[in-house]
């Protein structure tokens, strides 16, 4: 019989229960951390007279830097191990986010925001990593959409209180208890996670470093998904980041309050990548994907229409789309790779911040000149990429005898 520490993961049980539990907390941080600025650009443009593109730089630079701190943080966690990695990018990120809230001036911010991103970049891969080594096959897809969905809720509860906060007190009261909530999370995921049962550390020769990276674009699938998730982010973000300059005008004109509660549908995100994952994992990735990803365009179409009803209903659509397709191409990522599974996750994750931090500043220019309506062809044309490169994928021969 085999001895317990060279077990599997399963889902259902205590270790499943607390491994997923400290991951959904530390997704939480993470994106409350990144995305709780989102409703605050329409501040940021009035109280540091900037332009709609300038203020997204709140959130794309952190982004940036999370995704190029990401390829030097990965190898890392091969040599320090993930639990620590991990444990030390919460701590830091909260306390910059805290720090950030006490700079008097936008340049100032922009920097500790920058340094944020770099904290936050511990997180991302690294959880990916631990989960596709410590999870059972079964439970893969499950417990990766559980994280995925600590993403959508941290995100939705950081932007949430945000807006609120803001409108009846200030954004800087409101970012800074979101730092706080960040250093409540850390400590759960310290005290939570179980620890690596089938990681190894080793030393780490940075003259091979490159090569761990390289031998993932001479697969036939791994380079076409690693650019998924640089057009779906891509686009998803360019709707949170520009919704709020829409409603705020007329002829909705609604208060900072109200545009805060539409985060609200982010629990949309939290269900339908636990969901979508699951359902993956039984049907297929290849079956699900591109299916997913329709859908996304379905409900920027939606967001086209002057009734108040529609839009929110096309942003719930976009929600459950984009995490979903998140949920079945980062699994797949975790299955395909054979090794140099953080290294796989980090050129996915920096893809995807690249995504969020270039594509998102981009569909400022498209807002400025376009409106809405140039935001969502913008949009519309990242996720018809996203689409064809999905149909690419229904037709890849899968890796015996666990990969995608």
């Amino acid at each position: 019989m085999a001895d317990d520490s060279d077990r599997f993961i399963e889902a259902g049980t205590p270790t499943f229960r607390r491994a997923t539990l400290a991951l959904f907390a530390a997704g939480f941080s993470t994106f409350a951390v990144l995305y709780g600025v989102q409703p605050l650009l329409p501040i940021f443009h009035d109280t540091f007279a900037v332009s709609p593109a300038e203020s997204s730089l709140a959130l794309s630079l952190p982004c940036a830097t999370l995704a190029i701190a990401l390829l030097v943080v990965s190898p890392l966690s091969e040599v320090w191990g993930r639990k620590r990695v991990m444990a030390v990018s919460l701590f830091a990120s909260a306390l910059l986010t805290i720090g950030a809230v006490l700079m008097p001036s936008w340049h100032g911010f922009l920097v500790l925001r920058a340094l944020t991103g770099i904290a936050a970049s511990g997180l991302p891969a690294v959880a990916m990593a631990y989960l596709s080594e410590e999870m059972h096959g079964r439970a893969i897809g499950l417990s990766m959409g559980l994280l995925i969905g600590g993403n959508a809720l941290g995100g939705m509860v950081g932007r949430l209180l945000a807006g609120v906060i803001a409108d009846h007190a200030s954004w800087r009261w409101g970012l800074g208890i979101i730092g706080v909530l960040a250093l409540f999370a850390a400590l759960a995921f310290q005290f939570a996670l179980p620890p690596s049962r089938h990681f190894l550390a080793h030393r780490m020769r940075w003259r091979e470093v490159p090569g761990t990276f390289t031998h993932h674009f001479r697969d036939a699938g791994l380079p076409w998904l690693f650019f998924e998730p640089f057009l779906l982010m891509g686009g998803f973000v360019c709707v949170y980041n520009y919704i709020g300059f829409r409603l705020l005008d007329p002829p909705f004109s609604l208060s900072q309050t109200v545009i805060g509660l539409i985060f609200i549908v982010y629990l949309a995100g939290t269900a339908s990548s636990a969901i979508t994952g699951h359902i993956a994992g039984v049907l297929g990735r290849r079956k699900v994907l591109w299916l997913a990803i329709l859908l996304g365009i379905g409900g920027i179409a939606l967001t086209l229409a002057d009734n108040l009803v529609l839009i929110i209903s096309g942003i719930v659509v976009v929600t459950v789309s984009f995490f979903g397709a998140h949920s079945v191409a980062s699994s797949w990522v975790g299955r395909r790779a054979l090794s140099d599974r953080a290294q796989a996750s980090a050129i996915y994750l920096c893809m995807y911040y690249l995504g969020s931090s270039l594509l998102g500043t981009a569909g400022g220019w498209f807002f400025l000149h376009y409106g809405w309506p140039g935001v969502a062809g913008f949009f519309g044309s990242l996720y018809v990429a996203a689409l064809l490169i999905a149909l690419r994928l229904t037709r890849l021969a899968p890796l015996p005898p666990t990969g995608g």
